[in-house]
């Protein structure tokens, strides 16, 4: 086996990943996982997948590739759910079938059981740092786990070889928490897809645009951490700022805070969930892309309309904080600064000119964030966790990232 950083990988592993979401289901870490998954297989390695049933399974069985698991759903966040197997069902697989390397997506009770049979069995584990459970406890009224939540999240991936975060900011958090052995491991975007040159002229006019009017567009699950209150005050800066230009705000996705949005800003057009060819030609049909959430960990639509050629508007952190060079090709506001981020987009537009440029300089810089190098990092990581390197040098970063 090649040592972990000659680049040269020649030796198969064979690599358990634990997860809870998985395409087609659509979410940020389903769709992370999905390219992680077939990035590997692509390499040779043999991936098998442990994750809960879905409906589109059907009758299908457990097999050598796939082990399928009990699902409950999780409270008050429709579409998810909590897997479940029992240690003695996941010992006895992988007695008979030991991976090399064990990949958890989730710190839920399958990821849990999985923690301790790969222990158990002296297994090398690698975890990934996917969601901030810990920042969602407070919309969802869960306020008073927080500090025991951030225990346990703690506690788990800190009997991992290694942690990946998908961020500076989210690596610099979890430092600030304790959480040791992290290693940045980004996101890519699939730039061919989302292009500008999706851009669909009919779709626009179906939005009631004319020629020269402002599509504002959101692209995420309509959930309560999400911080979606500041897309109708940021319109409204917007419009006050400039009464005499016409602004439409376009909102894909769904969610449980869909019908509260509705209400609240009747004049946006609510497009519902969008996936593939049609979710491209959304986002290159809009202009500015603004996004307001402060919870992500990395936050994969930010790369997607960085890709399609859109003005971005976010807080300084997760994707935008690596990738968006102020007022280069994007615009940024401190995270918690609400009228920094609506003064950022009324900068934006404030001139033709500025925005054409930032949209060209998104584009540019997106097209170079493509999946084959995480891909490959992601690989490297999983040898050294193997060799037992997982000191904070052991695998280089060469991801492309805003210059300072």
């Amino acid at each position: 086996m090649a040592p972990p950083d000659t680049g040269v990988m020649t030796t198969a592993l064979r690599i358990a990943l634990i997860t809870e979401t998985f395409p087609p289901e659509i979410n940020g870490v389903a769709h992370t996982l999905g390219h992680l998954y077939e990035g590997l297989r692509a390499l040779n390695h043999h991936v098998e997948l442990i994750r809960p049933r879905q409906h589109v399974d059907g009758t299908q069985r457990s097999n050598e590739h796939l082990m399928l698991c009990r699902g409950w759903p999780i409270p008050r966040y429709p579409g998810l759910q909590w897997g479940m197997t029992s240690a003695r069902r996941l010992s006895k697989r992988w007695q008979l079938q030991r991976p090399d390397v064990v990949y958890i997506a989730t710190e839920g009770p399958l990821g849990l059981c999985a923690l301790r049979v790969a222990r158990r069995l002296g297994i090398a584990v690698v975890s990934g740092f996917h969601t901030n459970f810990q920042q969602y406890t407070h919309p969802y009224g869960w306020g008073f786990i927080t500090r025991a939540l951030t225990h346990y999240l703690r506690w788990f991936h800190n009997r991992c070889a290694l942690t990946l975060v998908p961020s500076t900011s989210q690596r610099l958090e979890l430092e600030r928490r304790h959480f040791e052995r992290l290693h940045l491991l980004s996101r890519g975007v699939d730039s061919r897809r989302f292009n500008p040159s999706r851009r669909q002229q009919a779709l626009r006019q179906s939005w009631g645009l004319r020629e020269d009017d402002i599509a504002l567009l959101h692209v995420g699950r309509l959930a309560p951490e999400k911080n979606l209150g500041a897309l109708k005050r940021g319109l409204q800066a917007l419009e006050a700022r400039y009464p005499s230009r016409r602004f439409k705000l376009i909102i894909v996705g769904d969610g449980p805070k869909r019908a509260h949005l509705e209400a609240s800003l009747p004049e946006a057009i609510f497009c519902g969930m969008q996936c593939g060819e049609a979710l491209a030609e959304h986002y290159a049909s809009g202009d500015v892309f603004l996004f307001p959430s402060m919870t992500e960990t990395f936050g994969n639509v930010v790369l997607e309309a960085l890709a399609s050629g859109l003005g971005v508007v976010a807080y300084d952190e997760a994707a935008a904080g690596l990738h968006i060079r102020q007022g280069y090709n994007g615009v940024l506001a401190m995270t918690g600064d609400e009228h920094a981020w609506t003064q950022a987009a009324c900068w934006l537009l404030e001139n033709p000119e500025t925005l054409r440029t930032v949209r060209l300089n998104a584009r540019q810089h997106a097209s170079r964030q493509g999946w084959p190098a995480i891909i490959r990092q992601f690989e490297g990581l999983l040898y050294s966790a193997c060799h037992g390197q997982t000191g904070t040098q052991a695998v280089p970063v060469p991801v492309a990232v805003k210059k300072p």
